[in-house]
């Protein structure tokens, strides 16, 4: 068989026949009604987003917070010891290389693009706290005053600020992240099915998870996931032509923009083409020593000692408050808290959730030999330990500069990193070098995430194939780049708030989707708990139903045993009578 045969033979058993079609085609529906119908596109988003965030915010919350529940009680649990894989199984990647991973796919370009845009943004308009800084802006939505509060509200505001920041990059998405990955590493690496999101709900439907139900449930992980990335790369690369034009003065319009996808998309394709391991495994490690970098950087050249306190009082403050942030609802905070939340929490959480296909199937996927305790504690405390170290860094120094602030309300978050350098003190040079730095870290991160998210949605669209053809990640890598520019040329910041508006309706359905998997996960898991280990309450009685079951089952067939047994007595007995009587008759 020739080359050509094979590749042709290979893309064709890699395209699901009816998720790969139904996704793409809905994929690019969208992607035209936003291009051709911008105005129009933008009202139904934003219409949609207005209706899921003001009606189902509190499932939102709820759902975060259940899962962070599940998460810990997975680690304490009968099932940590379970492996992901055979009881032989040993891990692909290295402790570090693994981290590097979970990091770089995860939420890399969010980190670099909010580290100084949301603490800035917050500290003006915390939900609980009066406002560190008040900003004034024309009907242009140009800034023409601005006033600091007093030094005890502003400090009111900057630990209210970084509560919540930690709250939105803490342990509720790893959490998240931690179930929807364990899941598809369980089912896929110890149970042997597909590595498909609809595998997750085998425990509960059955043989069904390979009909329409099954097929839904991957189409809507694929159309999150994509939307999801999209807007992820879409932020990236409005940083990146901010820096570029800060730092060179030019001026990027939507033609500069689109090149700039083009270039860095077709990095991403050639990652692609090197395969997991020589592809996003290198990447992950030098941008995590690049993005280290710049954080140690800032941290030397900033207010060092301040930031050492600053991380300590932060992480107290957060844990202190964690069950009333948790489940905070805005309920009684009247339209300041309402307001916060539509624009912060719930948003985050819609997007976490769209995310989490993509990053718990990118980190089931190297995380094989794992045991689910040490993967549920790598994934919730890791990168969560690193995320509070990195908004402490920029998001503490941001708020002792009052110029930084200023700056970020006045022209926008996407600048916010390069005009924190700035009033550093430090000569042009390192301003450049940082700057420059800055830019090559949203690079790689766009190029890791576009890698992995291509890998991912090749993984759902070829019916859980780990080792996919080529050519359909490649057709997925370009399509990401593709939806990004499309929506960004469909009318420049309307099109990717259309997008995250997008990313949130698609985040909805999957949320509910998230609550049958965790109790699906639970379900299998239990089965792994030998019968002699189930937990039983004082004086033998069963603890659960199921097990009461099992033990009148027993009792029954007991019961049946001795009165067998009983029987055959009676018989050998009556067989000996009746030989005695034989025997007798004979000797009459």
């Amino acid at each position: 068989m020739s080359a050509k045969t094979s590749e042709k033979r290979s893309i064709r058993d890699s395209i699901h026949p009816v998720v790969f079609p139904v996704s793409a085609a809905i994929i690019l529906a969208v992607v035209i009604f936003a291009s051709v119908f911008p105005e129009t596109a933008e009202s139904v988003f934003s219409a949609s987003r207005e209706f899921l965030e003001g009606t189902f915010g509190w499932f939102y919350i709820i759902v975060m917070a259940m899962l962070l529940v599940v998460s810990v009680f997975l680690i304490v649990s009968p099932y940590a010891r379970v492996k992901l894989g055979p009881d032989d199984a040993v891990p692909d990647y290295s402790t570090p290389a693994w981290f590097a991973m979970l990091f770089s796919a995860g939420m890399g370009i969010g980190l670099v693009f909010w580290a100084v845009g949301e603490p800035a943004y917050i500290f003006g308009d915390p939900p609980r706290a009066e406002a560190g800084y008040t900003a004034e802006f024309d009907d242009e939505g140009a800034l023409v005053g601005s006033e600091f509060a007093s030094e005890g509200v502003q400090d009111i505001a900057a630990e209210e600020t970084m509560n919540f920041v930690f709250h939105h990059w803490g342990f509720n998405p790893w959490a998240l992240y931690a179930i929807i990955g364990l899941g598809l590493a369980y089912f896929g690496f110890r149970r042997g099915l597909p590595m498909t999101i609809r595998s997750l709900f085998q425990p509960l439907i059955g043989d069904r998870v390979n009909g329409p139900i099954g097929h839904a449930i991957d189409i809507i992980a694929v159309v999150a996931t994509m939307f999801g990335i999209a807007t992820s790369l879409g932020l990236g690369v409005s940083q990146v032509a901010a820096g570029l034009g800060r730092v060179f003065d030019w001026d990027i319009g939507d033609g500069g923009l689109v090149l700039l996808i083009g270039i860095i998309t077709a990095f991403a394709t050639l990652s692609v083409v090197a395969g997991l391991d020589k592809g996003i495994k290198i990447l992950s490690q030098i941008n995590i020593a690049a993005a280290g970098l710049l954080a140690a950087a800032v941290f030397a050249l900033g207010p060092t000692l301040f930031l050492v306190f600053a991380l300590v009082d932060n992480t107290g403050s957060y844990l202190q408050n964690m069950i009333d942030t948790l489940l905070f609802t805005g309920t009684y905070g009247g339209d300041q808290a309402e307001t916060f939340l539509s624009d912060w929490t719930i948003f985050y959480w819609a997007w976490w959730i769209s995310w989490s296909p993509f990053v718990g199937m990118f980190i089931a996927r190297v995380s094989y030999g794992r045991t689910v305790r040490q993967f549920v504690l790598g994934v919730l405390l890791a990168p969560t330990i690193v995320s509070f170290m990195w908004f402490t860094i920029f998001g503490n120094t941001t708020l002792q500069i009052q110029e930084v602030v200023e700056g970020v309300w006045a022209e926008g978050e996407d600048l916010g990193m390069f005009i924190l350098f700035e009033n550093l003190g430090l000569d042009g040079g390192l301003v450049t070098g940082l700057s420059l730095l800055t830019i090559f870290v949203v690079v790689v991160f766009f190029v890791t995430s576009s890698d992995s998210g291509s890998f991912v949605i090749d993984m759902l669209t070829s019916g859980g194939d780990l080792h996919p053809a080529m050519a359909t990640r490649v057709f997925w890598a370009v399509s990401e780049g593709a939806v990004a520019a499309a929506l960004l040329l469909a009318g420049g910041e309307t099109g990717l708030e259309g997008l995250q508006a997008g990313a949130i309706a698609a985040g909805f359905p999957f949320a509910i989707v998230l609550v049958f998997a965790t109790w699906s996960l639970l379900k299998g898991l239990r089965e792994e708990v030998p019968r002699e280990r189930r937990p039983r309450t004082p004086g033998g009685l069963p603890a659960t139903i199921p097990e009461a079951t099992r033990q009148e089952r027993s009792s029954r067939e007991r019961e049946l045993e001795l009165k067998a047994r009983e029987l055959d007595l009676k018989e050998r007995e009556l067989d000996a009578r009746e030989e005695e009587m034989d025997d007798g008759g004979s000797g009459t």
